[in-house]
């Protein structure tokens, strides 16, 4: 017969809230460690706390793990998960296949169907249909436009 007494004790803290711990700007445990890691400055830290911006400029990702802490800026007007570094897995590569299917699929948006010109910004082909210049009859600037690729080895042999 199950009696009350028979069940595991339960922890019980009776100060936690249930809430994720917030900490401000450059208050995290490693914050100022993981920023300077971030723009270049050091190495990676083996500990602390980092958002996903900063695992990416650390060649890192989550990995799967739940956030630990939120990040609050702006006067609580805006705010980011936080995880742990130590946890944090390399980033994966892509493969040269899926690379080629991003530069393909960024090629459609970066292309004009009227002069066929590849910029480096994506063009407004839902609204306008075209690209500027099109639009203004005027020739686009040199600097705005890619270069055309060189053309691709056709032959059988």
């Amino acid at each position: 017969m199950n009696h009350p007494d028979d069940e595991a004790p339960v922890d019980v803290d009776p100060y936690d809230d249930g809430e994720f711990p917030e900490f401000g700007n450059n208050q995290a445990p490693g914050a100022v460690a993981v920023r300077a890691a971030a723009r270049g400055k050091r190495a990676v830290p083996k500990t602390g706390l980092a958002t996903r911006r900063q695992l990416r400029a650390l060649d890192l990702s989550p990995g799967g793990q739940e956030p630990v802490a939120r990040l609050i800026c702006r006067g609580g007007n805006r705010w980011a998960w936080l995880y742990r570094v130590d946890l944090a897995v390399p980033k994966r590569t892509p493969s040269l296949a899926q690379e080629m299917a991003l530069d393909r699929a960024m090629a459609a948006r970066q292309t004009c169907p009227k002069c066929r010109n590849r910029y480096y910004v994506c063009l407004p082909l839902r609204t306008q249909g075209h690209c500027d210049p099109c639009e203004m009859g005027i020739q686009p600037s040199p600097d705005t436009v890619m270069a055309p690729a060189p053309a691709a080895h056709r032959l059988a042999a």
